[in-house]
């Protein structure tokens, strides 16, 4: 029968023996590991656009850079609800962004991808901040609105895009602008503002941002839902311009028509007296 103290060597003879092994084995897992790790990193950067990876001595990471296309896209709408301290909706925005950038006398598009973008902002009596921001910092858009007596509107409009650089050798640079002093998108407080046409604001000579599909609301939005639309010049003038040119041909035929038979009435022989 085997003591306590012959389990004890057996056990302690068996552990040293079997020491380099373990060891052995824990230095491939942890290579494994490693290497493992980098191949996710290589393959994220390689087919997740907008991803690089970024070196700080030793140090890897993965951190977040828009893209920068040649070709101009629809950029896809996004759904936006901003909360005042007590929980009710105080700004909701409907739109597509896209931000369009001069470099080389050559446009480039970037379109925001609503699902990479956080909100923040704040809601007071007389101002309200609506901020779109994209991860690491690399992109943001700022909505300020403010209110009259019977208006409300966007007085402030600034935006920033740090890309990835459109060619080879091409510095890395931060695009950025501000509108200030604006009246833009302005609706009656008790309406939302509407403009499904395409809104094109220069806010720097590098930098313009296209907003296509927007609808807004500020400074109260009861039950999240907007209320009705205050519409846009130019979704007025696309809606309106063709009923008044078909007015205006109806018009010009019905005149020819009835020229026509005044014309024919009064050549149209009399009778003759026997």
């Amino acid at each position: 029968m085997l003591s306590c103290s012959h389990i004890y060597r057996a056990n302690h003879s068996c552990t040293s023996y079997l020491s380099p092994i373990y060891l052995h084995i824990s230095s491939l897992t942890m290579q494994l590991n490693s290497n493992m790790s980098r191949l996710v990193v290589f393959l994220s950067t390689a087919f997740l656009p907008g991803l690089c990876l970024q070196r700080s001595g030793s140090a890897e990471a993965l951190f977040y850079r828009p893209v920068l296309q040649h070709n101009k896209t629809i950029p896809t709408t996004g759904s936006y609800m901003l909360r005042d301290y007590a929980g009710q909706p105080c700004i909701k925005a409907n739109m597509g962004a896209q931000y369009v950038v001069t470099e080389n006398k050559t446009n480039w598009y970037f379109s925001l991808d609503p699902s990479r973008v956080s909100l923040s902002g704040k809601c007071s009596k007389d101002e309200a901040l609506l901020s779109l921001m994209l991860p690491d910092n690399s992109a943001c858009l700022d909505f300020t609105f403010r209110k009259d007596e019977d208006n409300f509107y966007v007085a402030k409009l600034a935006a920033r895009l740090f890309p990835l650089p459109v060619c080879k050798g091409c510095p890395n640079k931060t695009y950025s602008g501000i509108l200030t002093n604006q009246t833009l998108f302005k609706a009656a407080k008790d309406k939302s503002f509407k403009c499904t046409s395409e809104s094109l604001l220069s806010v720097s000579s590098e930098l313009r941002i296209k907003l296509v599909r927007l609808q807004m609301q500020a400074f109260g939005v009861p039950d999240g839902k907007f209320r009705e639309e205050d519409e846009c010049w130019a979704d007025f003038n696309h809606r309106a311009v063709p009923i008044i040119i078909g007015s205006i041909a109806t018009g010009v035929l019905l005149s020819i028509v009835l020229s026509f038979l005044i014309i024919r009435d009064r050549r149209a022989p009399g009778y003759e007296r026997l």
